[in-house]
């Protein structure tokens, strides 16, 4: 079972998609895209891909790729860790986990055992927004995963006893990613101060105390409530047409009847940020210190006309990769770190996450590196960008759309994630065009409202004696 779980992270489009750029640069793809996107051609993300929806209110996506006989196959659940009831923290994703022990119809290991059987792969993960179940199989297999698939939606079976061992499991999968790991913790913390009142604060995983009082009727109530065809989204990439996932969708999610009304998502919402904020963690597991700050930012799905296009870019301009603002100072330049960087993380449903990190040089004191990182952030934000930086960054970005085009598994991520935080299709599809259309005005407009200190934690990660921690 362990080997089918994904820890619970953050996943966006546009971020996934800058994946590919590290994966392929050295291989040939990486001379046709960077011609593309020289050339300044226009790029749509997965342009074939169409959608539908079923008549219990089901949306399925097809994003046909014919070059293999193979289909990656997702159902997305819009109902992640940030919807879990007050002092319930953790049920999304022990739910999630609980998915896999079986239904009505066929016993716990039968649905991964015809996956792995035709040499398919399976896994789910859980989000603050969504949780995803997934299988890559041989396309002739693509009607029997929708069947078993469609069979857990409805007929999902919980004895106490498998809740109660199942719990266990997601107890000690805490203990060893979160509670044994003192940059999780610092995380954790970070979180809980950046968002004071909005359940993102909340970990994915949960809080232990929480978490060790889960009940199989917390579960079950989770799983009517949410997990309704009108409630998911299918979608489907590969060697497959609209047609052919249309018939098979029919005859399998499309008997599954809706049983509940989720409705919108109306989440507490932050108070505007008044004051910065510092947390700091010494632990004697920490070999070398580090020091991070997050910037309370919208997010794609919230943010205004080209905002969040705008904060993609910036932070690829100050922190993405050595030839950024960030690493040409404080690594390159002044000596300071061995590494540093930005990124900016929009794919939540409420609010995005700007980042900026550095790791100190030999003796270099964290409060020095953080001096040097103020400076480099208020020269952006005072002086604005570049036109030959803008230009590389959007060159960037066309290369990483054609990138993410080399993968049916990753695309079905990209889109499900897009959709299960209230983008359509379309937006998606053009978001390489919406990043060129950003302006050094839109990016200087950025860094002024967002890169506000007001509107930060800041956290450092340093050693301490063994006797203690603090």
């Amino acid at each position: 079972m362990d080997q089918r779980r994904l820890s619970p992270d953050r996943r966006r489009f546009s971020a996934v998609l800058r994946v590919f750029v590290a994966l392929f640069v050295t291989f040939s793809l990486a001379g046709f895209a960077t011609t593309v996107a020289l050339a300044g051609e226009p790029v749509r993300i997965a342009p074939d891909a169409t959608t539908f929806t079923l008549d219990n209110g089901m949306q399925v996506v097809v994003v046909p790729d014919h070059r293999a006989p193979i289909v990656t196959h997702m159902v997305w659940y819009k109902i992640g860790a940030a919807d879990d009831p007050p002092g319930k923290s953790g049920i999304a994703h022990f739910l999630e986990h609980l998915m896999f022990k079986g239904t009505k119809a066929h016993p716990a290991g039968e649905f991964s055992s015809k996956v792995s059987e035709g040499g398919g792969q399976e896994n789910a993960f859980t989000t603050a927004d969504a949780t995803a179940y997934f299988q890559t199989i041989g396309k002739e297999r693509l009607g029997t995963v929708m069947a078993f698939e469609a069979d857990r939606m409805e007929g999902l079976e919980l004895p106490d006893k498998v809740v109660l061992s199942e719990r266990d499991v997601i107890l000690e999968e805490r203990r060893m990613r979160i509670d044994n790991d003192p940059g999780a913790q610092l995380g954790e913390a970070m979180n809980a101060a950046l968002y004071q009142n909005h359940h993102y604060g909340i970990p994915t995983i949960g809080w232990m105390h929480e978490m060790q009082g889960l009940t199989a009727a917390d579960a079950l109530a989770q799983y009517r409530h949410y997990y309704t065809p009108n409630n998911a989204i299918l979608v489907v990439a590969g060697d497959v047409t609209p047609e052919e996932v249309r018939r098979l969708a029919d005859v399998t999610f499309g008997r599954v009847p809706r049983r509940a009304e989720p409705g919108e998502r109306d989440r507490p919402k932050e108070p505007p940020p008044l004051a910065a904020r510092t947390v700091n963690l010494s632990d004697p597991r920490v070999t070398e210190p580090s020091w991070q700050r997050n910037y309370l930012v919208p997010s794609y799905s919230s943010a205004k006309p080209g905002e969040a296009e705008a904060l993609d870019v910036l932070a690829d301009i100050l922190g993405r990769g050595t030839t950024s603002r960030l690493y040409r100072a404080l690594v390159v330049e002044q000596g300071l770190a061995t590494s540093a960087g930005s990124y900016y993380s929009g794919e939540s449903l409420d609010y995005g996450r700007f980042g900026v990190f550095a790791s100190p040089r030999g003796d270099v004191q964290l409060s020095k590196l953080e001096t040097a990182v103020d400076g480099v952030i208020a020269d952006i934000r005072d002086h604005g960008v570049t036109p030959e930086e803008l230009a590389t960054a959007k060159q960037r970005t066309r290369a990483q759309a054609i990138y993410a085009q080399d993968s049916q598994a990753m695309l079905a991520r990209i889109i499900g994630m897009a959709l299960a935080t209230g983008q359509p299709l379309d937006a998606v599809q053009g978001w390489p065009a919406r990043i060129g259309d950003v302006t050094v005005e839109d990016i200087s407009a950025a860094a002024k409202t967002y890169l506000d200190a007001r509107r930060s934690v800041t956290g450092t990660l340093t050693p301490a004696p063994a006797e203690g921690r603090s």
